[in-house]
């Protein structure tokens, strides 16, 4: 079986922007990039190149160009009809590394038949995405799916995105300490209910800061007064924030039937998930502080039992129970500004 699965990214930057991306990218885990390596210049890098160029790791041959020693050769082919997969497998078989497919209207039926053909034979086979759909798509044609997908990115959120749709992305999680619990009064909260089973130690990053949100649990623990409801994520107060599968922020607010928001268990491994229904109702809130070393953060939810923390020993922790001193997992990072949502790294911003 196919097991190589490379997310291998062909940036849209500047040559400005270019010294920035790459680091992204590494950060991110993405090892290949379609790339000429002139481009990439003195800049210190691990990232590999696939391109028409001798100089790349993966060189892209035009026709009967020879391939060159000490190097991953490969070719690029167009699908049109089944004679055109046909000569893929007969070039292929002349010692081809890798192929890079292209095809048009007709997607899933010709890569079925290329991967059905070719995964014999050791030769990968790179796909070419246009969106995140496509790119989750083509990993899993037949269960065994391409070696590697070319998608084409001009911002860290959009390569974020794809790997949140491959499942391939975490998150860093740290241990907060409670520091204040204190009772608000009504307000009103945000019951997300998603179209997707959520499990044990599964849930949103919810907060009153962009850059602190504490992992608040689905209700898929039920109790003796209330019965499971594990598409549910009771999230928190209108105003909170919530991080999105693109890497942008929502207010809790604005989340209704068709939006997408982020799942992630107590280990960061993050998924998405598409909201069925958001219920918005006047209850009893508490607010609740917490820090991890010089970052302090908040979040204002319902006074109720199964609005629950996640520990970092992966117990539960329901709000009513919960103590100053207690340790619960939250998302974390140094502040940085947000305009409608997306980060921007140099403006000022303090959130108190």
């Amino acid at each position: 079986m196919n097991k190589s699965r490379e997310l291998i990214i062909s940036p849209k930057v500047s040559q400005a922007q270019l010294a920035k991306f790459l680091p992204q990218l590494e950060d991110e885990g993405i090892k290949i990039v379609y790339l000429d390596p002139k481009k990439i210049g003195k800049e210190k890098t691990k990232l590999q190149t696939i391109f028409p160029s001798s100089a790349a790791n993966y060189v892209i041959l035009e026709k009967e160009t020879p391939k060159p020693k000490g190097k991953k050769a490969g070719r690029k082919f167009q699908i049109l009809s089944n004679s055109d997969i046909e000569n893929v497998l007969n070039i292929a078989k002349k010692g081809l590394d890798f192929v890079i497919i292209e095809v048009k209207d007709w997607k899933i039926i010709p890569l079925e038949n290329i991967i059905a053909k070719l995964h014999k034979i050791h030769t990968k086979i790179f796909a070419i995405a246009k969106t995140p759909e496509e790119v989750r798509k083509m990993f899993s044609i037949l269960e065994v799916g391409v070696d590697g997908v070319i998608f084409s990115a001009s911002s860290i959120n959009e390569v974020r995105e794809v790997m949140i749709y491959l499942g391939t992305k975490s998150f860093d999680m740290k241990p907060a300490k409670i520091t204040e619990i204190k009772e608000v009064g009504d307000g009103e909260r945000v019951c997300v209910d998603t179209a997707s089973i959520l499990h044990k130690g599964e849930g949103m990053l919810i907060g009153s800061r962009s850059n602190f949100l504490f992992l608040v649990h689905n209700e898929s623990v039920g109790s003796s007064f209330t019965s499971p409801r594990p598409f549910r994520v009771n999230a928190g107060a209108v105003h909170c924030y919530t991080l999105s599968p693109d890497g942008t922020t929502n207010y809790l607010s604005e989340v209704e039937t068709g939006s997408e928001v982020l799942i992630l268990n107590s280990k960061g491994k993050a998924r998405r998930a598409t909201v069925g229904r958001s219920k918005i109702e006047r209850r009893p809130m508490l607010m609740i502080k917490a820090t991890v070393g010089v970052e302090t953060g908040g979040i204002i939810a319902q006074d109720a039992e199964t609005i629950r923390f996640v520990k970092s020993n992966g117990q539960l922790v329901s709000v009513t129970h919960l103590k100053k001193g207690d340790i619960v997992m939250v998302h974390s990072k140094p502040a940085t500004g947000r305009h409608f949502g997306m980060e921007v790294s140099d403006e000022y911003i303090l959130e108190k």
